[in-house]
């Protein structure tokens, strides 16, 4: 029988048994071992005993598990040794059940830093997370506080997503792209939308031309869209058939053109914005438009302080040369080690759960998601909850991804795919509500939902 002793912590000389199969550690009360304190997840972590040795694996939590000082994902325990769950740490003596060879070596722990077969290697993302810090640093020499709208966008990247970005006019929203844009060393241009904007506009056009021997032929023009970053301003003052003329751009990362495929440059972004007040002369996005924005970033005014250094910095001549930290081959890699970073399935449930409550049909949904949601999130809500935490992750050096990365961007990937009736609309109850208290009402998924 194994046994583990709390050292320091809330439970300090509380001294836990258990023996084979699975035991889980967390705040909460499904857990087979309870470590009431702010630092430990709801689960935590978890021990099984496999092939004669303790397993012990982290379940994605926010602050993560170490083993004799060392931060593990998954790591097998052949001796007594010290573990570390979140600010807690304990004492792990082995029972009987551990069968060492004679003729091995005695290990303290082997540590599994990444899954078997996983490409994404530790040192790589340590690297990411000190570059970023330094796109932080070069964002903030022009750009005054708006730090968390910073990070979502960065994370959106990093994801291969899109952004619709909602503010009132002059909070910098285009300043925040095109300084995103230099910092990253990515091709930007921006398109105006207006009410007389053409598909052709943002698509490009045929043009005749004429040789030199008089020889007639249709040439293809490319538009803005040929780019990796796009900012479509004022994306809802040009009506639904020009809107539509994104739809492809941003799902495919193609366009299509006079019986023509046109493949856009890798990374390919669309950052759009639009002004919540001024809705005459506009045209709401359509639903399916709105679902392929992987964030709806909201910018908000400025504090005091930053209002007073905005206005110090922007009424003189003096200009500001950026460092160029990433090119695009750079930032394509990036993607590639957000797709290939495992996540484990606790996370992936909790994603999925988050969902399906959003849904008033939905057996899972709380009382409050049938009084004032008309229609849920779908599917690439949780595709992009999943992706945006594994970014997330990555950006701060981190290899494991937990369900605190997932809450941490639920009200960007959820606010503008939750649908409200007139119910939530005469009271006053928005989306960013609803989602808040969703948060607080959906539970991690505990060792009985395995």
């Amino acid at each position: 029988m194994a046994k583990l002793i709390v050292t320091d912590g809330p439970n300090s000389g509380q001294e836990f048994q258990f023996d084979g199969g699975r035991c889980s550690v967390g705040r909460i009360e499904d857990c087979d071992i309870v470590l009431n304190h702010g630092s430990i997840s709801r689960q935590h972590a978890a021990f099984t005993l496999v092939a004669g040795a303790w397993k012990l694996e982290d379940l994605g939590s926010q602050n993560g598990t170490l083993v004799n000082d060392q931060r593990i994902q998954s790591c097998l325990l052949k001796s007594p040794c010290t573990i570390q769950f979140g600010q807690v740490t304990a004492r792990f003596e082995p029972g009987a059940e551990i069968s060492l060879q004679p003729s091995q070596p005695l290990q303290y722990h082997e540590t599994i830093a990444m899954p078997a077969g996983s490409d994404v290697s530790p040192d790589d993302v340590k690297s990411i997370g000190k570059t970023i810090n330094g796109v932080f640093s070069e964002f903030g020499r022009v750009i005054v506080g708006q730090q968390q709208v910073a990070q979502e966008l960065l994370i959106a990247i990093a994801a291969g997503g899109h952004c619709l970005m909602i503010g009132l006019p002059g909070l910098a929203k285009t300043l925040m792209v095109s300084t995103l844009a230099q910092i990253l060393k990515l091709q930007f241009k921006r398109v105006q939308f207006t009410p007389d904007l053409m598909p052709s506009d943002i698509i490009g056009t045929d043009i005749l031309d004429i040789d030199e021997h008089g020889k007639r032929s249709f040439r293809f023009i490319k538009g803005p869209v040929f780019t990796n970053m796009l900012l479509a301003d004022e994306i809802n003052r040009t009506p639904p058939k020009t809107q539509a003329a994104l739809l492809e751009a941003m799902q495919e990362k193609q366009v299509t053109a006079s019986n023509q495929l046109f493949k856009l440059p890798p990374p390919f972004f669309v950052l759009a914005t639009q002004n919540p007040l001024e809705q005459e002369g506009t045209y709401p996005l359509p639903e399916a438009q709105l679902d392929r924005f992987m964030f709806n970033i909201l910018v908000d005014y400025p504090e005091a302080d930053e209002e007073e250094q905005i206005v110090m910095a922007t009424t003189t001549r003096k200009k500001v040369e950026l460092n160029q930290l990433l090119s695009a081959e750079e930032l394509v890699r990036i993607q590639a080690i957000v797709r290939d970073l495992p996540v484990s399935p606790h996370v992936v449930k909790y994603a999925t759960r988050l969902v399906r409550m959003t849904r008033p049909k939905s057996e899972e949904a709380p009382d409050f998601i049938k009084q004032y949601i008309h229609c849920g999130a779908g599917p690439r809500a949780a595709q992009c909850l999943v992706l945006g935490a594994k970014a997330r992750a990555i950006l701060q050096g981190r290899v494991n991804v937990s369900c605190g990365d997932v809450r941490a961007i639920a009200l960007p990937v959820l606010r503008h795919r939750l649908f409200t009736n007139f119910t939530a609309d005469s009271e006053g109850v928005t989306a960013d509500d609803i989602v808040a208290r969703l948060l607080e009402k959906a539970p991690e998924p505990s060792a009985r939902d395995y």
